[in-house]
C-alpha cells in the first residue's frame, strides 16, 4: 500500500497531484459495498413466498445459503478490522495521499495523520482538516525521515544563497562557514540526504574561502610592513 520515497537535497523524488478539490474525494466510501445482514434475509423471505409450490426449494438449500452468507460476513467483519488497525497505526505518520473523485480529477496532499474515523464499513485517515481512503495513502514516512528532509532542504537553500565561486569574497565567510558547520552538525543518516555533487560544492566554497582569508592575511601584513 505505501512505500518511502527517496530524498535527494531535502526533495522528496515523487511528484504529486494536487486537485482542485480536495475534499472532492470523500463521497459515500461504503458506496458499491456488499449487501448487509437484513437485506439478505429480506431476499431469502422473499424467494419464500414467492417460489413455486410445485417444485420448493428445500430447507437445506436455505440453510446452505445462509450459512454461505455468514461466512462472508464473517471474513468481511475481519476484513474490516484488519483495515481499521492498519488506519490507527498511520496516526502521528507523515503520509503523502493521492487518488482521483468521482469527476475524474485528480488530488493529493502530504501532512501528519491527526485522527482516522470509522464510516460505512471503511476507516478514512484526516490530513489537513480533509478525509481520505486508506487506500488513498502512496507513502508513509517516520519523524526522523521527515525530519532529516526538513534539514536537508534548509541546507540546500542556504547553498544556493551563495553567490557564485568565482564571486565570492571575504564579505562571504560568515555564510560559507555558517553552510559548513550545518553540514558538518548533521547526523550520518541526514547526511544521506544531500546529493554528492552539493557536499562538493560545499567543499569547493570552503577551499575557495580559506583560499580568500590567506590572500586578506597576506594582504594585512603588507601593508603593515
Amino acid at each position: 500500500m505505501s512505500s518511502i520515497a527517496s530524498v535527494v537535497d531535502g526533495i522528496v523524488q515523487q511528484q504529486t497531484t494536487k486537485a482542485a478539490d480536495p475534499t472532492a474525494h470523500t463521497k459515500e466510501a461504503g458506496k458499491g459495498s456488499s449487501m448487509d445482514k437484513d437485506a439478505f434475509l429480506q431476499l431469502l423471505v422473499a424467494q419464500m413466498k414467492y417460489q413455486d409450490p410445485l417444485e420448493p426449494t428445500s430447507n437445506t438449500e436455505y440453510i446452505s445459503q445462509y450459512a454461505n452468507f455468514s461466512e462472508l460476513e464473517q471474513m468481511q467483519n475481519m476484513s474490516s478490522t484488519l483495515e481499521l488497525s492498519r488506519a490507527a497505526g498511520l496516526v502521528g505518520q507523515t503520509v503523502t495521499v493521492e487518488g482521483t473523485d468521482d469527476n475524474g480529477n485528480a488530488y493529493g496532499d502530504t501532512g501528519v495523520v491527526d485522527y482516522i474515523t470509522y464510516e460505512n464499513q471503511k476507516a478514512l485517515v484526516w490530513v489537513k482538516g480533509s478525509s481520505y481512503k486508506l487506500e488513498d495513502v502512496k507513502e508513509v514516512a517516520d519523524a526522523k525521515f521527515v525530519n532529516a528532509a526538513s534539514n536537508a532542504s534548509v541546507l540546500i537553500k542556504a547553498l544556493n544563497a551563495l553567490p557564485g565561486i568565482n564571486d565570492l569574497s571575504i564579505d562571504d565567510k560568515t555564510d560559507v562557514e555558517a553552510v559548513a558547520a550545518a553540514y558538518n552538525g548533521l547526523s550520518d543518516y541526514e547526511k544521506s540526504f544531500i546529493s554528492k555533487d552539493n557536499v562538493n560544492l560545499i567543499n569547493s566554497y570552503v577551499e575557495k574561502l580559506s583560499e580568500l582569508v590567506k590572500l586578506s592575511e597576506l594582504d594585512a601584513d603588507n601593508n603593515n610592513s
